[in-house]
């Protein structure tokens, strides 16, 4: 599989995420990342034994672009440490349905999920296991019914765009999960992770690195690169 390699280095591993696919092992059994992509740095640099590659973050299964991997568990511990304090820049680019309340907005939610559903679901504060959820939003583009936003993350919890901006009347484009009144079975869901922004946790210079949906329906109603 030619999975696109935007940076590597011998701490870091920078790659586009393809859609459809998942970031590691899931109950499918469907080839996945994490272990693609080992298997390309074992064969490529003819290494012995086990490749170490620390998953940092994730992104759901339909959504693609960019995504960073730790080449060691020095790498990985501070990577993930930055996550918890916010210090990494996550940016998406999504198309909704409809069009949000403002142009500029912060979504604040509790989120619920059901397991055994693969499914997210907001609640009142309170509720049993539920977890805040903070995505700051900008609307950049409109066309016909359809908007074009940019998403930064405050907190990555599953579904999160996807449950926080349905939520707000605008689900995703191709999104049957969570916007099945409005979306065709066999619709891409247009979701992109487009830039990733943050220290380099050996060389602690700052990385910022991007990647651009492909153009086709519906993101080719709009400039992109």
């Amino acid at each position: 599989m030619n999975i696109p390699i935007l940076f590597e280095d011998n701490h870091l591993l920078f790659v586009e995420k393809p859609v459809n696919m998942p970031v590691q092992e899931d109950r499918t059994g469907d080839k996945d990342l994490l272990t693609a992509l080992k298997e390309m740095i074992k064969d490529r640099d003819n290494k012995p034994g086990n490749v170490y590659l620390g998953l940092v973050h994730r992104l759901d299964r339909p959504v693609g672009g960019a995504i960073v991997f730790a080449k060691t568990s020095k790498a990985a511990s501070r990577l993930s440490d930055a996550l918890r304090r916010r210090d990494m820049d996550r940016e998406y680019v999504a198309v909704v349905r409809g069009i949000p309340p403002e142009e500029k907005g912060r979504l604040e939610h509790h989120l619920l999920k059901d397991k055994k559903e693969n499914k997210v679901s907001v609640v009142k504060p309170g509720v049993k296991d539920a977890k805040k959820a903070v995505l700051n939003y900008e609307v950049l583009g409109r066309k016909g019914d359809l908007t074009l936003v940019s998403v930064r993350l405050e907190t990555g919890r599953p579904h999160q765009i996807r449950v926080q901006l349905s939520t707000i009347g605008c689900p995703l484009y191709g999104d049957q999960k969570y916007g099945a009144s409005v979306n065709r079975p066999g619709q891409q869901i247009a979701l992109w992770a487009r830039a990733l922004a943050f220290t380099h946790p050996v060389k602690k210079e700052p990385m910022f690195f991007t990647s651009h949906p492909p153009d086709v329906e519906p993101w080719s109603h709009w400039e992109l690169s």
